[in-house]
């Protein structure tokens, strides 16, 4: 009889945190086993599709399993809503109606239950946007953490916007709508107890009326994103591949709030990788730069928007650059992995 030992098991064999970061792990996974096994066309991967047949259409789907449910600005509810708005709106679309699905572990409180859908329905309103339909399901204990939450939106595109990840062009202005990193700490604060929660806020909330400011600029609109997972730095990058430009920032010009970077520095992050669910890029013509600013910053959610850089005329199609504060170049990488697992 021939014995045969097992073939070894490789890491590469099984799905990673990091699969999930948004980063170079989730576009291997996407590229070499979803998007062949669906069928999906080369091109770049938007935060929104256009519905065949009918391209004033978009529609976006989302899956939600932040831990813990509930952090400072926001909960699981809040942010599902949001993060489904904003990616409607980053192909230049205004809602017009969202699905939801809930995934219940068994023995999660009614309470807290009721507390999320509670949430979910007031965000929902507060953002002009119904949710008409939807599904619930419940699974034994420990086969979800809690509560996961799916939410699906259809929007409609403003007229004459038309964003692309991969209509950035030399010469454009990179702008940026608010501070980055709040929402990635005050969630890994929350969850391991570090302390920061009581100084910071998630900065969860939607942007779709600031797309709808920018609307009247049209065509001058290039790209906008809004970077979630992987930060400033994995929108950055894919648009930069995407488009096939050379992006440079300023590292003076980028906003990080004083706890952000006291966080960042304790727990050794770049704030630029650090998730954000209230701010948007936009890549914009250059004449149209200080329109574009004027329009942001006249709402709330963009009173601090500010220009953080530029495409290069010239340059690595593909790469984003970094000018420090002492005037050097670094360049700013697609993250790998997971820093900060379970942030939306």
């Amino acid at each position: 009889m021939t014995v045969e030992c097992p073939a070894p098991r490789h890491e590469d064999e099984v799905v990673l945190l990091g699969h999930g970061a948004g980063g170079r792990l989730t576009a291997e996974l996407l590229d070499t086993l979803v998007l062949p096994a669906l069928g999906g066309a080369p091109g770049p991967l938007e935060d929104a599709a256009l519905l065949p047949g009918r391209p004033e259409l978009v529609m976006s789907t989302d899956g939600f399993v932040v831990s813990p449910l509930f952090f400072p600005g926001g909960d699981i509810g809040s942010l599902s809503v949001h993060g489904t708005v904003n990616d409607l709106a980053m192909r230049g679309a205004w809602p017009l109606a969202l699905s939801v699905s809930l995934i219940m572990e068994e023995g999660l409180p009614l309470t807290e239950l009721r507390a999320v859908a509670a949430s979910l329905g007031e965000s929902a309103q507060r953002a002009g946007v119904p949710v008409i339909t939807g599904d619930t399901k419940v699974v034994g204990r420990g086969a979800v953490d809690r509560l996961f939450v799916t939410t699906t939106g259809v929007g409609k595109r403003h007229d004459g916007l038309c964003p692309s990840a991969a209509a950035a062009r030399p010469g454009d202005a990179v702008l940026l709508s608010g501070p980055v990193g709040l929402h990635g700490t005050t969630v890994l604060s929350t969850r391991e107890g570090l302390g920061f929660e009581s100084a910071i806020a998630s900065d969860t909330r939607p942007l779709h009326r600031l797309v709808r400011a920018l609307a009247p600029l049209g065509g001058a609109v290039h790209v906008l994103r809004d970077p979630t997972r992987g930060g400033l730095a994995a929108a950055l990058n894919e648009i930069a591949r995407d488009s096939s430009v050379a992006v440079e920032i300023e590292e003076r010009a980028v906003p990080v709030p004083e706890p952000v970077s006291a966080a960042c520095d304790l727990l050794g992050l770049d704030p630029l990788v650090v998730a954000n669910e209230g701010c948007l890029v936009a890549f914009v013509a250059p004449a149209a730069a200080g329109a574009a600013l004027d329009a942001l910053r006249s709402l709330p959610e963009g009173a601090q928007a500010v220009r953080i850089g530029e495409v290069a005329p010239r340059g690595p199609a593909g790469r984003v650059t970094l000018r420090t504060l002492v005037g050097a170049r670094r360049i700013v990488d697609m993250p790998l992995g997971e820093q900060l697992p379970r942030i939306c």
